[in-house]
């Protein structure tokens, strides 16, 4: 009894003592089950015993007029130099072999590992792939290819500009854009210590455009990375207009940021009192107003599971208050369950990606209507 009411206590004094926000209780369910919580199917896009690569990560997904279209870096490991970018299509309730379509080959000699891709469609537009090249997350850049026929074909691939607040622009980090009703166009992302000397001070800045992404305007870093080293935003939108932005931190909590003004500008970073082991996030604004967040529910410390080995998925009327819905995750693996990646397609229906444990990635599917 004692054991246990230290743990309610410590709770309560990192929501409140720590990061100065109101108490959430934050029930994290059993492991959830197809038929549970809206859960219509979970696969695998390919299977393991007969992976195309060695190891897999940060997934991107987007609904094309046939079904499905999923990207994720692959290769020997993260870093590695034959890292590409590989695309996979699901049609008739199958995902196709996925196939690498962009790369970090320069030329023959010169070579990086490609990192973080990210489908998206403005309106009217043709399908954008975002994706990262480099040797490292400090020195890397943003580079796009576009498709006109759902990934069929590629254009050449396109670098980013070199703007003088940020250096060389980065395109979405890791989550999608979002287009609103007037046009423009809300790319977020962030920077890993460019210009520092030990790695930190993790800055999120946005991409803006308004001629449908012919060309981007950066909203300077939000955050000075002193109270918060934040990355990889991603976007929800509410009834009346405004803005909020989730985010991951190495302090062990997701943190969130508001804008009246289409973008322009932003709150001050405060924690939303959601533990989070600094990886990855992603969140959508539903249809009826609601908002989901795929996350892990966890931080580095304690027992199992804990880091990424739990995954979680929390539903939101404001963007303020959190339930925990589902637990998609919770068995541990050694390099857990990462980087997800959530839509809603026209359909209604919600589709999650995530890395699943560096081998292959997961597919969930959704029906918001029988979320509990």
């Amino acid at each position: 009894m004692e054991s246990n009411f230290k743990k309610l206590l410590l709770s309560l004094l990192f929501c409140v003592g720590v990061y100065g926000i109101s108490a959430q209780s934050h029930d994290v369910p059993p492991l959830s089950t197809v038929g549970q919580n809206g859960i219509i199917s979970a696969e695998l896009i390919y299977d393991m015993d007969s992976k195309p690569t060695a190891q897999c990560h940060s997934s991107t997904i987007i609904e094309t007029s046939h079904g499905l279209m999923c990207a994720f870096f692959a290769g020997t490991h993260e870093r590695n130099k034959d890292v590409g970018i590989r695309v996979s299509h699901f049609k008739d309730g199958k995902w196709s072999w996925p196939v690498e379509v962009a790369n970090g080959f320069l030329t023959d000699s010169v070579k990086h590992p490609s990192w973080n891709p990210v489908l998206f469609q403005p309106k009217g537009g043709p399908i954008y792939l975002y994706y990262k090249v480099g040797p490292n997350v400090d020195t890397w850049w943003g580079v796009y290819t576009t498709t006109e026929d759902e990934g069929k074909t590629w254009t050449k691939p396109i670098k980013m500009r070199t703007d003088k607040i940020v250096g060389d622009l980065l395109g979405p980090i890791k989550n999608k854009p979002v287009q609103l009703e007037s046009g423009t166009i809300i790319s977020p992302t962030s920077i890993e210590g460019r210009g520092t000397s030990n790695n930190r001070n993790w800055r999120i800045y946005f991409e803006l455009s308004y001629d449908n992404g012919k060309s981007w305007t950066v909203v300077p870093p939000i955050n000075d990375g002193e109270e918060f080293d934040a990355i990889q935003p991603s976007v929800l939108t509410h009834k009346n207009g405004d803005l909020q932005i989730i985010a991951r931190t190495m302090q062990d909590v997701l943190v969130t940021s508001w804008s009246k003004d289409e973008g322009k500008s932003w709150s001050p970073l405060k924690s939303t009192g959601l533990p989070n082991p600094n990886s990855g996030t992603d969140a959508v604004t539903l249809k009826d107003g609601r908002h989901l967040l795929i996350y892990n529910h966890s931080t580095n410390k304690g027992e199992q599971p804990k880091g990424r080995n739990l995954l979680n998925l929390a539903i939101s009327d404001n963007g303020v208050d959190w339930k925990i819905v589902s637990t998609l995750e919770n068995e541990p693996k050694p390099d857990g369950y990462a980087y997800p990646a959530i839509i809603q397609t026209s359909d209604g229906m919600v589709h999650i990606t995530y890395t699943y444990n560096r081998r292959s990635i997961k597919h969930v599917v959704v029906d918001p209507t029988k979320i509990n």
